[in-house]
């Protein structure tokens, strides 16, 4: 479980935006050397273990390739005005906090981008965007039977973007 009142102070964001209702949908923040040119590797976290692992191969994946950073992503489930207002970027501050640290302690540049909404269309729209090198995600080891009744973001990622992508174990 993660702790969303960790004794880490959240910095103010780079970047906020808000859909027609008002609500908070994106949050921005980035390393105090990440910069927002160059290539970038993507890599979406959620908190797990697994994801952790895509962190850490992201991070050797940037030592090939000088310059290059990481933009970590999290994709929170919809929240109310109300509640996206007061918990979204703190619970996606704290999610994010064990990726951040293991990028800065291997000196690798980084951005992370909270959105709220669906996992898989995010992180393929935020490829494009950023205009990414490639896509690093964990896998929890879903049978396929399991993939295709829950759906499996990593098998849409896979599917959908138009640059390579590791699935991490």
């Amino acid at each position: 479980m993660i702790d969303a009142s960790s004794d880490e102070r959240m910095p103010a964001p780079a970047v906020e935006r808000r859909d027609d209702l008002d609500r908070l949908v994106e949050v921005v923040w980035h390393s105090a050397a990440a910069g927002t040119g160059g290539k970038s590797w993507l890599v979406a976290v959620d908190g797990s273990e697994c994801s952790l692992r895509a962190v850490a191969m992201a991070a050797r994946l940037t030592a090939l390739d000088p310059g290059t950073r990481v933009d970590v992503v999290y994709v929170q489930p919809w929240l109310v005005k109300e509640a996206a207002a007061t918990d979204f970027a703190p619970l996606g501050w704290a999610v994010t906090a064990k990726a951040r640290q293991m990028l800065d302690g291997a000196r690798v540049r980084w951005s992370v981008h909270l959105l709220m909404g669906e996992a898989a269309p995010h992180i393929i729209g935020m490829s494009e965007r950023e205009g990414t090198c490639g896509v690093v995600v964990g896998s929890h080891g879903l049978t396929a039977a399991e993939a295709l009744l829950l759906g499996s973001v990593a098998y849409k990622v896979a599917h959908h973007v138009d640059v390579p992508v590791m699935i991490v174990r």
